[in-house]
This record gives structure tokens, C-alpha cells and sequence, in this order.
């Protein structure tokens, strides 16, 4: 596997890895409607483009196929974190939060947040986040609960 950033002509295979995450794997913790509201199949591929491109995620390859892909920005909130359907635990997610880890300390970051799913409350946790406070955001006129998730990360020095 091979840990990457970002390229122009990237967003359609992190639109396949965002829409089997969530159709694939949070389904288990969230119902049709919250699902289809999350990840749309007529989602605006333009609005995708320009997200991606904004955010310049990491991305994972195993065998030249995008498997994953995740962001942190530069006041340290993870806007996106996904391992694709195809994919699951298979050590993608630990791959990109060591990713990040990297980039949040070459950064300078105290801390790191996310607004994380249900489905990936388990696996921040493992790595050390814990949640703020939980959240019920509206989607498409749909609420889909998530939490706020919050790790302080040790200063050198």
C-alpha cells in the first residue's frame, strides 16, 4: 500500500471510495433515507470536485486502485475520512490516521477534530479521540447524527 496526496484527476475514484463507505459499511448504523441523504447518487460531481480539490486529502493505492483517502487541515479538523467499501479492515484506516498524525505534527498542531460517524466512532477512539459532544447536523432536510471527536496530540519539547 502506498500513502499519497492528492492529485487533479483523483475525485472520481474518492467519490467511489466516499459513496462505498458509507452505502457499504455505515449502513449498519444508519437507516436508507439517512444514507441516501449522506451520499446521494446524483451527487453534483462538480461540488465533489471542488471539495476534494480544497481539502488535498491523503490517499491510499494498494495495487494502483484508491482503497482510502483522508484530510487534515491546517487548524487540525479531519473533514474527511473514508476506507472504501471493498476494503474494510484491512489496515487502510490506521495507514491514513498515521498519515495524519505525521502531518498534524510537521504542522504544529495541539489537537486534532473530527465530526465522525457513528460507524467510525470505535475506530477514532481506538486512536485515541473521544467525543465532545454528539450532534444531530441536517443533510438534504435529513438528520444524521454524528459526534465531535477530539484528540490532544503531545508537544515535542
Amino acid at each position: 500500500m502506498e500513502v499519497r496526496r492528492f492529485r487533479l484527476g483523483d475525485e472520481a475514484a474518492l467519490f467511489r471510495v466516499y459513496f462505498t463507505a458509507i452505502h457499504e459499511v455505515a449502513c449498519r448504523n444508519y437507516t436508507p433515507e439517512q444514507i441516501g441523504a449522506w451520499a446521494p447518487a446524483d451527487l453534483d460531481m462538480d461540488l465533489w470536485a471542488n471539495k476534494v480539490q480544497e481539502i488535498r486529502p491523503f490517499l491510499v493505492e494498494l495495487d494502483g486502485e484508491i482503497v482510502g483517502y483522508a484530510d487534515v487541515q491546517p487548524h487540525g479538523y479531519i473533514d474527511h475520512f473514508f476506507v472504501s467499501g471493498a476494503h474494510p479492515r484491512q489496515g487502510i484506516g490506521t495507514l491514513l490516521m498515521a498519515r495524519i498524525h505525521e502531518e498534524a505534527k510537521s504542522l504544529g498542531l495541539s489537537e486534532l477534530t473530527s465530526d465522525v460517524s457513528k460507524t467510525a466512532e470505535p475506530f477514532f477512539a481506538l486512536h485515541g479521540f473521544n467525543i465532545v459532544e454528539r450532534r444531530l447536523p441536517m443533510l438534504r432536510g435529513v438528520t444524521v447524527p454524528n459526534a465531535l471527536m477530539r484528540k490532544q496530540l503531545q508537544r515535542d519539547g
